[in-house]
């Protein structure tokens, strides 16, 4: 369509010429003492045109040759810029190839561009980021080769760079969280968290910034920040279910195993939330840490109920080992106290043996339960069935220790010994 507009205006223009140029017989007269010229109005007209067009070609000219110093300098400075950009690009991809010593040349090369064209006036607007960048390559390739007087010194001159006013807060916070992250590899957990905490509020809860704040404080010891950071990870999906279940377990057991006074391990066990309070294997954890620490046997029965119930409910689900823990810390639990909760449990060990009298755990524990509140009968007739069955050699090796005191206590050594005998096999 634009080019059958411009087909139709050239006739039109053409047209206009011929109808104007064609019937013209205007004359133009120039007089120049003692001479006269006279000239056709088209050629008049034509001549103009050619001294028009002749005047702005001169000018042009003119133009280009006085922008072509001008040109020639910022022709070079992009030379410059080019080559600068090369060498730093350079020096990323030896870095990534595992060339560090060629990395470290590039980079410094890198910085003496970017250093002449500040010197010369002509740096680019980004300058501050390509010096920053190129200090980092520097230190990074440094730490790589173990050369920790050149990686601090250019991790202190790329912070310099990068917390100069017009900076990209970016930059810095990378420095930052790289730094950090070298202070992990020589296991200077310290250092890592005081870099994290020079970071602004909104970047310490970045994906990264965590990662790091987690392992530094694991190296520390600091398992209640730890817990929290793993918290806070695994809220922003940073690990699957199973391994964000999986950490936390273990911070929380770390925490738990860090109590050295009942109170204490109250205040732990107050601090981890409902679901974690609810893994089978931290509420086994806290009570066996507080049978330990000789704190109240209700409280940790009171711990343990949910991980009970649990394991009654789904007796198919539950797996031999935790079944088997259970038993040996609710035997530590159920040693009569005179409590009305000791008597509660004793009556719900008993219901749950008889609703599942081939389970060796229960009869274990019923027997033991049995044994404490002096049912000896009781007592020998479940011990005897669960020394049989029992798959754990310890709760087995406790099952025929206790027959083999049982048949002390009513003169049958001939019974005791081959207790004590099978005791010694577990």
């Amino acid at each position: 369509m634009r080019a059958a507009l411009w087909l139709i205006g050239l006739f039109a223009t053409a047209v206009a010429l011929a109808l104007f140029a064609g019937n013209n017989e205007g004359t133009v007269t120039v007089f120049w003492p003692p001479h006269r010229v006279d000239l056709s109005v088209n050629l008049a007209l034509l001549l103009l045109l050619a001294l028009f067009v002749l005047l702005y070609m001169a000018l042009r000219a003119l133009s280009a040759m006085v922008q072509l110093p001008r040109q020639a300098r910022r022709w070079r400075t992009q030379q410059r810029e080019r080559a600068m950009h090369a060498t730093l690009i350079d020096a990323a991809a030896q870095q990534a190839a595992g060339r560090y010593l060629r990395a470290r040349k590039a980079a410094e090369s890198a910085l003496a561009r970017v250093q002449t064209l500040s010197d010369a006036n002509e740096a680019p607007p980004h300058a501050g980021s390509l010096r920053t960048l190129a200090h980092m390559t520097v230190a990074a390739s440094a730490h790589a080769l173990r050369d920790e007087p050149m990686r601090d010194a250019h991790l202190e001159q790329a912070l310099t760079v990068a917390s100069r006013a017009g900076a990209a807060p970016e930059l810095r916070e990378g420095v930052l969280l790289r730094a950090a992250r070298w202070s992990l590899d020589q296991q200077d957990a310290g250092g890592a968290l005081a870099r994290l905490d020079e970071l602004p509020a909104g970047a310490t809860r970045r994906t990264a910034a965590l990662r790091i704040k987690l392992k530094a404080a694991r190296q520390a010891g600091r398992h209640a920040e730890a817990l929290e950071t793993a918290r806070l990870l695994a809220k922003h999906g940073a690990f699957s279910p199973a391994a964000a279940r999986s950490l936390l377990r273990g911070l929380a057991g770390a925490l738990i195993e860090q109590a050295h006074e009942p109170a204490e391990l109250l205040t732990v066990w107050a601090s981890l939330d409902a679901g974690e309070r609810a893994m089978p294997e931290l509420a086994l954890r806290a009570a066996q840490r507080m049978l330990t620490l000789g704190g109240e046997r209700a409280l940790v029965r009171q711990w343990l109920r949910p991980v009970w119930d649990g394991t009654l409910a789904q007796p198919e689900a539950a797996e031999p080992a935790l079944c088997a823990r259970l038993a040996r810390v609710l035997e530590q639990a159920l040693i009569a106290t005179g409590e009305p909760s000791d008597q509660q449990w004793l009556a719900r060990v008993e219901a749950a043996q008889q609703a599942q009298p081939r389970d060796p755990n229960l009869q274990y524990l019923a027997g033991m339960a049995c044994r404490h509140r002096a049912l000896w009968g009781r007592a020998q007739l479940l011990l005897g069935q669960a020394a049989q069955s029992l798959t754990d050699a310890d709760l087995r090796r406790q099952a025929w220790r206790a027959l083999a005191e049982l048949a002390e206590q009513r003169g049958d050594d001939g019974a005791a010994a081959q207790a004590w005998k099978q005791a010694a096999r577990c």
